[in-house]
């Protein structure tokens, strides 16, 4: 596997104020490295996904703690990691929705993990409550079936 041939990091303070503030630093990258508006769409509403949870539920809109944004990008894909150290969960638990059923009871919230899953191609999760909380997205650059990339379609991020 490539090594990361770019690194962006953002800190910022865990308020739903800045969620804008991090969708645009995350989309900014994404469409700098050639993304198109689809593609960018997705990994800024993962993201989003991402830090509101981070906000609502490990920090408890403690709003003074730090959430830690950190871009990748080699070859093949696009990463974000992001970490905080509030309280962990255990995403084992965390079930995918019956879709009909959400719908039919009128739900509100709740699909955070199932988004973030459905949006990126990649997802992993290691959370060690109190310490440090990690999730890691990422996004191809092509086609995951696809054996060969054309270095001529991913030259415009070296």
């Amino acid at each position: 596997m490539p090594q990361a041939k770019r690194k962006y990091q953002l800190r910022i303070p865990s308020q739903t104020d800045n969620l804008e503030i991090i969708r645009e630093f995350v989309s900014r990258v994404a469409r700098k490295v050639g993304f198109k508006d689809d593609d960018v769409g997705k990994i800024e509403l993962a993201v989003d996904e991402a830090c509101a949870n981070v906000i609502e539920h490990a920090y408890k809109k403690d709003d003074k703690q730090p959430i830690d944004i950190v871009i990748q990008i080699d070859y093949q894909k696009f990463t974000v990691i992001i970490t905080d150290r509030g309280h962990g969960f255990d995403p084992k638990k965390i079930k995918t929705p019956d879709m009909k059923e959400y719908l039919a009871q009128m739900r509100v919230g709740g699909l955070g993990i199932y988004l973030m899953r459905t949006l990126m191609d990649e997802i992993d999760f290691d959370v060690k409550p109190g310490k440090r909380n990690q999730v890691k997205m990422s996004k191809y650059f092509l086609d995951k079936k696809s054996k060969h990339a054309d270095p001529k379609e991913v030259s415009s991020y070296k």
